[in-house]
């Protein structure tokens, strides 16, 4: 299709206001790596859950969304909704003990917390393997997004649509570090808002749509409204539902998502001004994530039931796109609806897309380039390291990261199965995550085992055991059967292994300052040895931690219902699920001073 003049020059006002930031806080965001990866350490919450939030809206959000709805209704949105529950808790129990760590990176925490060459090296693997080799996967799975809309939207080429969006992400996230791709977040945060926003409305007056109570009525649709998986479909609501609410939210390491905070998301609240900060932020960002950004994309996906039905619609409409970018993936419907937006709104939409691809992007740059940095050419090559070196090693693996990320996306078809296994080797490791700030035997040993076996069960049960001769088995149950002997295999090796260092586990404790139940061993030796002053010792409010965190739950859940109830038309439902949304939100205003003491 073809963009008006229009169209083109908001696209190119988006480049040049981005290019623009980066220029404006290059100088400042050169001064240390502090400044580079953590923008000094001085940012408010409103900045950085905007920045959160803007982050996880990625160019393949909305096709993933799209892809679900159109395969397994509204409510196969369960599979990511879940995840709610480990960023709440991320929320009331993880952002203050992550702010006051003072670490640089979340992988630094490994010798803070453990002791000994296994803390070593699970810094360093993991500096390579989550900044480097996972970390490119993912921008490569988000690029590929990105041509598939280059080629639908504007006719351009899997290498023309990587030259253009990634020059451009490259440059300002080399120059302004994290300072930079928070300012930019900001502005693409709400760009890509209006542009789903505004874009959802105009397809609702689709002549084949005809408004949004024809679309509801239409037979292709009126199935798949459901909020909660169909009780009588048992596979449906196992493999939906119950797995990802029972288990996968606490089980499973995901980025953005990881239990206990991890990744981009840690590096924000280890960015903010202080703890109170890191936890609105964290709020922010999960009451934006989950309640305010899903209805625009679902509005979208379930219009195109109706224009394009089914795959082979969408072919023959646009016949002049490469067979390789049309996956057999129903994820190309959303950009298929876009080319029937007027002039003037389709460059803005473009423009948010690419804000969206922008936004990931760099931040994914920035966060692997910290761990390239700081948990491995500082930790292991060069020790003595100047500020001002490491900030150009910074930026010069920002731009390799780049490179190699555009290749691999390029590549990504014939690598697609192999990306799918890597999301399952954390399978059974994230209850460490959750345990390790307080449970003091847990050590090094623990979560070396918990990625090792993690890493085997997801190779035999993807790649072997078929090939045996052995019954398939779901995806569902090899995720039940990898987080159980995950499980048990590291509680195991952490009841049969020595503990990190008694000096270690004090130091930990001391600056961290987690719920003392679970430190009341290393607690009651350090008194004995007055090496800890039992007025340095607090008992903690994690129950009152988890009521909030439930409370959290229920009032995004409540807005998130609410809302969808509204577009159905069932006010009265609509209502009480916003009635319930308020009153948890209450709740947790009534209790976040006390939380903030905590």
């Amino acid at each position: 299709m073809t963009l008006t003049g229009l169209d083109w020059t908001i696209i190119a006002l988006f480049f040049i206001v981005s290019l623009g930031i980066g220029l404006l806080v290059a100088r400042r965001s050169g001064k240390d790596t502090a400044e580079f990866f953590l923008s000094g350490r001085n940012m408010p919450w409103w900045l950085l859950g905007v920045s959160m939030v803007a982050t996880t809206f990625s160019a393949d959000t909305p096709n993933f969304v799209t892809n679900v709805v159109r395969t397994q209704g509204v409510a196969g949105n369960w599979a990511w909704w879940a995840f709610l529950l480990t960023g709440m808790l991320t929320v009331f129990v993880y952002a203050q003990l992550w702010r006051r760590s003072g670490v640089l990176t979340d992988l630094e925490f490994y010798e803070l917390r453990y002791s000994g060459p296994a803390a070593r090296f699970l810094r360093g693997f993991r500096a390579l393997y989550l900044g480097v080799f996972f970390n490119i996967m993912i921008m490569a799975s988000v690029s590929l997004a990105a041509i598939k809309i280059g080629a639908v939207l504007l006719g351009l080429s899997a290498y023309q649509t990587l030259a253009i969006a990634s020059t451009v992400t490259v440059i300002y996230s080399m120059l302004g570090g994290l300072r930079g791709v928070i300012y930019t977040d900001f502005i693409q945060f709400f760009l890509a808002m209006i542009g789903s926003v505004w874009a959802a409305w105009v397809v609702l007056g689709h002549p084949e749509i005809d408004g949004l109570s024809n679309l509801l009525a239409h037979p292709n649709v009126s199935g798949k409204l459901d909020l909660i998986p169909d009780f009588n479909d048992r596979d449906m609501l196992v493999t939906v539902l119950i797995i990802p609410l029972a288990v996968q939210w606490w089980s499973v390491w995901y980025p953005g998502a990881e239990p206990g905070g991890g990744g981009y998301v840690a590096q924000r609240m280890l960015a903010a001004k202080d703890e109170k900060n890191a936890m609105a932020a964290t709020l922010f960002f999960n009451i934006a994530h989950y309640a305010l950004r899903p209805w625009p994309w679902i509005i979208i996906a379930l219009a195109s039931l109706v224009v394009f039905p089914d795959l082979a619609s969408i072919a023959a409409t646009f016949p002049h796109i490469d067979p390789e970018v049309i996956s057999i993936k129903d994820d190309l419907a959303y950009s298929a609806m876009l080319t029937y937006l007027p002039k003037g709104l389709l460059g803005l939409v473009v423009a948010s897309l690419v804000a969206a691809y922008m936004s990931t992007i760099s931040s994914h740059l920035n966060w692997g380039s910290s761990y390239v940095v700081n948990d491995w050419y500082k930790r292991f090559y060069k020790t003595n390291a100047t500020e001002k070196e490491m900030v150009n090693i910074g930026r010069l693996s920002t731009l390799l990261l780049m490179v190699f990320s555009a290749f691999f996306a390029l590549q990504l078809e014939s690598a697609l199965g192999a990306f799918q296994i890597l999301l399952k080797i954390g399978a059974g490791t994230g209850l460490i995550f959750i345990l390790r700030w307080f449970w003091w035997r847990i050590n090094a040993y623990s979560e070396l085992t918990a990625m090792i076996v993690s890493f085997l069960l997801a190779i035999y049960l993807d790649l072997v055991h078929e090939n045996l001769g052995f019954a398939a088995i779901a995806e569902s149950y090899k995720l039940l059967i990898s987080v159980g002997l995950t499980t048990v295999a590291w509680v195991a090796v952490t009841l049969l292994t020595r503990p990190t260092k008694q000096g270690v586990l004090i130091d930990f404790y001391k600056r961290i300052k987690p719920a003392a139940g679970g430190w009341q061993p290393v607690i009651d030796q350090a008194i004995a040895a007055n090496t800890l002053d039992r007025t340095e010792v607090r008992a903690g409010k994690l129950p009152l931690q988890i009521l909030c965190m439930l409370s959290g739950c229920f009032l995004v859940y409540g807005a998130l219902f609410g809302t969808g109830y509204f577009i159905y038309g069932n006010i009265s439902q609509g209502i009480l699920a916003f009635v319930v949304s308020g009153i948890s939100g209450m709740i947790i205003f009534s209790l976040w001073k006390k939380i903030q003491k905590a």
